[in-house]
């Protein structure tokens, strides 16, 4: 390589994850900043402790349930040691959390986590054209009442399912404060029973979708498609991203979402006594 094009010694190119980096640097830099986002929204929401510095940004949303509390890394994981403690402080032992990370990361088994996997991180453009016909049979609306929500919730524990909530509290995931501008659900039904359910939640220029789950009884319907694009689709004019699981992805894939890159995610469970 040319001497000629190494920057001067007193200069550097950025990472891209430095604090003061804008948002919109890129794409997976604002897809990052809108995981953490939701991650705190939803527990500052119900009145639960939250998080958020330099390295890492967490809410304590409950405590039970392996996917219950996100923890998202804001930058790459170059002390674990060091911000696991500092993830520690709060929560406590008795409540599992998920270590989310945009980068690969040391084996972190001898920290007591073990690991969950790769999933892929997708995003769909705005370019990709407005939602899919609704299918014969299903509706889809807004939640705008805590009625509502709490069928919502329901749906979301029973057609996930997300391990170890039943039974649930109503608002342990899906508090009634939780509905404002920028964060937003949909419920829908197939034949007139609630069938599907997703949030969306707008933060860093883009839309992150997340709790998406259908009932056993409805899936085939297209309920979730159709609920997950309206989701999607909050902003039309902006850039929409989800985690999704292999089995999931060729559903995104049919509405337009592709893929970025693969995430890597560790679980730190419940420790016992």
């Amino acid at each position: 390589m040319s001497a000629s094009i190494l920057p001067p010694e007193d200069q550097h190119l950025t990472t891209g994850w430095e604090p003061d980096v804008p948002a919109e640097d890129t794409l997976v830099r604002q897809a990052v900043l809108v995981h953490a986002s939701w991650s705190t929204t939803v527990a500052t929401a119900a009145g639960r402790p939250a998080r958020s510095g330099p390295r890492w940004a967490a809410g304590w949303i409950g405590d039970r349930g392996a996917l219950t509390n996100p923890v998202l890394l804001l930058q790459p994981l170059t002390a674990p040691d060091e911000v696991l403690a500092e993830v520690g402080t709060l929560f406590p032992p008795h409540v599992p959390y998920l270590l989310v990370s945009a980068w690969p990361t040391p084996d972190l088994r001898p920290f007591g986590l073990g690991l969950v996997g790769h999933p892929p991180l997708m995003a769909r453009f705005p370019a990709r054209g407005p939602a899919a016909p609704t299918p014969p049979g299903v509706e889809v609306r807004e939640v705008h009442d805590a009625g509502e929500l709490a069928v919502a919730e329901r749906v979301l524990v029973e057609g996930y399912p997300l391990p170890g909530l039943d039974p649930l509290t109503p608002g342990d995931l899906l508090h009634p404060s939780l509905l404002q501008p920028a964060t937003r659900v949909w419920l829908a039904r197939v034949d007139g029973e609630p069938a599907a359910v997703a949030a969306a939640h707008q933060h860093a220029g883009v839309t992150i979708v997340e709790y998406v789950a259908t009932l056993p009884v409805a899936r085939g319907r297209g309920a979730g498609a159709a609920v997950a694009s309206a989701a999607t689709l909050a902003d039309p004019a902006v850039p929409a991203v989800l985690i999704a699981s292999d089995d999931g992805r060729p559903v995104y894939e049919r509405l337009g979402y592709v893929a970025i890159e693969r995430w890597t995610v560790w679980l730190r469970p419940e420790q016992q006594g």
